[in-house]
C-alpha cells in the first residue's frame, strides 16, 4: 500500500452547526504557527481532504518546512457531518461552502490572507471566495473548476421541478450510493473512474473514501443529496462580477485530459473557459500532461513543482 511521507493529523472545528472535519499537514512538528501563510486545500464533488496526499507528499521539504497546510472535508463529505443530524440534508447551496471557507479560515488563520487551492467544484468555490473576500487570498490556484454552461432564464422552472423530483428520489432511496465488500472493492471503484491511479494509491484512497457500516459493507462518505440537481441556476454574468474583483494572481491548471469534451459534449468547451478568465484582473493558465481531472493524483510531483513555483514567485 501507498506510504505516506507527510503525516496529518485529524481536527474536528465547529463551523455553522457542524462539526467541521480538517486536515493538517505541518512544516514544522508540533507547531501551527509560520511566517508563511498558510496553504489551504479544497476538495472536488464527491472527494475528500485525504485526496490530496499524493501533492503534499511530492512538495519539496525547502516548501514544506514551516508552511501548515489545511485541507477541510466540506460538509457532506468525508467526515464532516457525519453524525445523524449531518446527514438529514437534503439539499446543498452552493453559497454555504463559502460561508464555511470563511469560517474555516476565520479559525485557522484570523486576519490572515492565505494561499488557497481548490479542485473541481473546489476550484470553483476558490474562485468565488476570491473576489467575495478578496483581501483573505495570497495567491490562488483553481485545478480545473471550470464552472458550468451559462443558463438562460426559461431554463427555472424546469430546474426547480427537477430539484423538487430529485429530493422525491433521495426520499425513496434512488439516489443511494452503491456499497462495497471491501477496501479492494472501493479501490477498484476508484480505479474504473480513474485509470492512471495505480492500485498502491488507489489502495490507501479507498480507507479514506469510504468507510465500513456496521454490518461490513464499504460505504462512500458522501451524502447521497449532492447528486441532486441545484435548484439554482449558474448564472455566469453573477459569476464574472465577481471574478472580477478577485486582487490575488491566480494560476488555473489544466490537465492534458480533455475534462470539459467528456462532460459537456460541446454545451460549453475550454475556449469559452479561457475567455471567462479573460475577466480575471490577473490570471494564467498552465497545462499537466499525461493527466486526466484527477491531476492531484496522476501527476502528483509535477503539479507540486507548478505550485511551489507559483507560491513562492
Amino acid at each position: 500500500m501507498y506510504k505516506e511521507n507527510r503525516l496529518f493529523r485529524s481536527e474536528f472545528v465547529p463551523v455553522r452547526g457542524l462539526d467541521y472535519h480538517v486536515q493538517i499537514w505541518n512544516g514544522q512538528s508540533g507547531s501551527t504557527q509560520s511566517a508563511l501563510p498558510p496553504l489551504v486545500l479544497v476538495h472536488g464533488w464527491m472527494d475528500v481532504a485525504a485526496s490530496w496526499q499524493f501533492m503534499v507528499d511530492a512538495f519539496s521539504d525547502a516548501f514544506a518546512a514551516g508552511r501548515t497546510l489545511i485541507a477541510p472535508d466540506w460538509r457532506g463529505f468525508g467526515q464532516t457531518g457525519l453524525s445523524p443530524a449531518g446527514y438529514r440534508a437534503d439539499s446543498y447551496w452552493f453559497a454555504d461552502y463559502l460561508a464555511d471557507l470563511d469560517f474555516v479560515l476565520d479559525h485557522y488563520a484570523p486576519g490572515q490572507a492565505v494561499d488557497l487551492v481548490g479542485h473541481s467544484m473546489g476550484g470553483n468555490v476558490a474562485m468565488l471566495y476570491g473576489g467575495v473576500r478578496p483581501a483573505r487570498i495570497r495567491r490562488l490556484v483553481n485545478l480545473e473548476g471550470f464552472g458550468m454552461p451559462a443558463s438562460r432564464p426559461s431554463q427555472a422552472p424546469g430546474r426547480l421541478a427537477q430539484w423538487m423530483d430529485g429530493l422525491k428520489s433521495l426520499e425513496q432511496g434512488e439516489l443511494a450510493l452503491k456499497s462495497y465488500d471491501d477496501q479492494a472493492g472501493v479501490a477498484r471503484r476508484l480505479m474504473k473512474t480513474n485509470p492512471r491511479l495505480t492500485p498502491d494509491k488507489a489502495h490507501w484512497l479507498a480507507a479514506h473514501w469510504a468507510r465500513p457500516d456496521a454490518s461490513g459493507k464499504w460505504r462512500i462518505l458522501g451524502n447521497p443529496a449532492h447528486k441532486i440537481a441545484s435548484a439554482q441556476l449558474y448564472r455566469v454574468d453573477e459569476v464574472q462580477e465577481i471574478h472580477q474583483r478577485i486582487s490575488a494572481p491566480v494560476l488555473a491548471v489544466e490537465a492534458s485530459g480533455d475534462s470539459m469534451g467528456l462532460w459537456w459534449k460541446g454545451k460549453y468547451s475550454l475556449a469559452e473557459y479561457h475567455e471567462r478568465l479573460k475577466q480575471v484582473p490577473d490570471a494564467r493558465v498552465a497545462v499537466i500532461q499525461d493527466a486526466g481531472h484527477m491531476l492531484h493524483h496522476d501527476q502528483p510531483e509535477a503539479l507540486a513543482r507548478l505550485i511551489e513555483d507559483f507560491l513562492n514567485g
